[in-house]
C-alpha cells in the first residue's frame, strides 16, 4: 500500500477486530483472577503461599493456543490438553486446569457472532469421543491436580495415572462425556458437563444483571456460587464438613455484601481462608466460565 493509499483508507470497522471466542475466554481467565475478593483464592490483593497472581496471568496467556483450537472446531480433548500444557509454562504449576475444562467446550460451542447457549454446549459435550477422553487424561501429565481417590473398581481409570490410563479408556470405550458424567456426583465441574452448565449460565445472568466493574461483579458472583453449594475442591482437600462450613459462611458474607452494598465484609474473610490454606477453587472455575458467557452476552470491562 502506498503512502497516499494509506492516507485515503476508510476508517477501520471495529466489528472486524472484535474479540473472538478464544480471546474472550482468555479475558475471562484474566478477569476471574483480578476479581477481588474471592475468599481463599489468589486475586489482585493477595497471593497464596505457593501461587501468585503473576502465575495466573501467565497461565491465562499460555492457554491461548488451546482455546484457539477449540474455537476453530478442533477436537475438544486435544484443545484441552494443549490449553493445559500452555497454561503450565509458569512456575506455579496448576493455575487454571478446572477453568479450562469448562471453558474449552464453551468456546467450542460459541458461534461466529459470539452466541453460546446451554443447548449448544450440551451438543458439544455429548459429541466427545474416546480420543477426547485420552486428551483429558494426558492433560494430567502437565500439572499436578488435586483430585479425590477413585471409587472402588475405578482404580485403572484414576486420572492421576495420566497417559497410562488411556489403554483402559480404549478398552472400555469411554468418551469424555461419559467419563465426566460418571464423576458428576463428587465433582462440580464434571456436574456442569453432565447437566448442561446450569450454574455457569445462572451465574452469568447475575453478572449481566449486576452493575459496576466486572471484577466486582465476578467477586459477588463467586460468593453467591459458593453460598449455594459446598466447593468440591475444599471437600477433597479438607473434608465435607469444612466444605459445608465454608459454604454456610459464604452465605452470611454474601448477605452482608448485599446489605452494605460493599465487598468490604468479604475482605477479612478472604484473608482468613488464605491463611488457613482453604481454596474454593472449583467455585473460581465456574466463576471464570460464567464470566465468559457474560462477556459473550455483551458485558464489557
Amino acid at each position: 500500500m502506498s503512502r497516499d493509499d494509506a492516507i485515503r483508507r476508510e476508517p477501520l470497522d471495529a466489528d472486524r477486530v472484535r474479540r473472538d471466542p478464544a480471546a474472550t475466554a482468555e479475558l475471562a481467565l484474566l478477569l476471574e483472577v483480578a476479581g477481588t475478593p474471592k475468599p481463599g483464592n489468589v486475586d489482585r490483593h493477595r497471593d497464596a503461599a505457593d501461587l501468585h497472581l503473576e502465575q495466573f496471568l501467565a497461565g491465562a496467556v499460555g492457554a491461548r493456543e488451546g482455546l484457539r483450537m477449540a474455537a476453530a472446531g478442533e477436537p475438544v480433548g486435544e484443545a484441552f490438553e494443549t490449553a493445559v500444557a500452555g497454561m503450565s509454562h509458569q512456575r506455579g504449576g496448576n493455575t487454571q486446569f478446572g477453568c479450562l475444562l469448562l471453558l474449552v467446550p464453551l468456546v467450542a460451542a460459541t458461534t461466529a457472532d459470539r452466541r453460546v447457549t446451554r443447548e449448544r454446549v450440551r451438543e458439544v459435550c455429548r459429541a466427545t469421543t474416546v480420543a477426547d477422553a485420552a486428551g483429558f487424561y494426558r492433560a494430567f501429565e502437565h500439572v499436578d491436580v488435586a483430585v479425590a481417590d477413585p471409587p472402588d473398581g475405578m482404580e485403572p481409570l484414576d486420572v492421576r495415572r495420566g497417559a497410562d490410563a488411556v489403554a483402559t479408556l480404549v478398552e472400555r470405550d469411554l468418551t469424555l462425556w461419559e467419563l465426566l458424567c460418571d464423576s458428576a456426583e463428587h465433582d462440580d465441574n464434571a456436574r456442569e458437563w453432565a447437566e448442561g452448565f446450569p450454574r455457569t449460565f445462572r451465574a452469568a445472568e447475575r453478572i449481566v444483571d449486576d452493575d459496576g466493574p466486572v471484577t466486582d461483579r465476578a467477586a459477588r458472583a463467586f460468593l453467591d456460587l459458593l453460598a449455594e453449594s459446598p466447593d468440591t475442591l475444599v471437600a477433597t482437600q479438607h473434608g465435607a464438613d469444612v466444605a459445608d462450613e465454608v459454604s454456610d459462611r459464604a452465605g452470611e458474607v454474601a448477605e452482608q455484601v448485599a446489605e452494605t452494598e460493599s465487598l468490604e465484609p468479604a475482605e477479612a474473610w478472604a484473608d482468613e481462608l488464605v491463611e488457613q490454606g482453604i481454596n474454593p477453587g472449583t467455585t473460581a472455575d465456574i466463576t471464570a466460565a460464567a464470566l465468559y458467557v457474560a462477556l459473550c452476552r455483551g458485558v464489557s470491562p
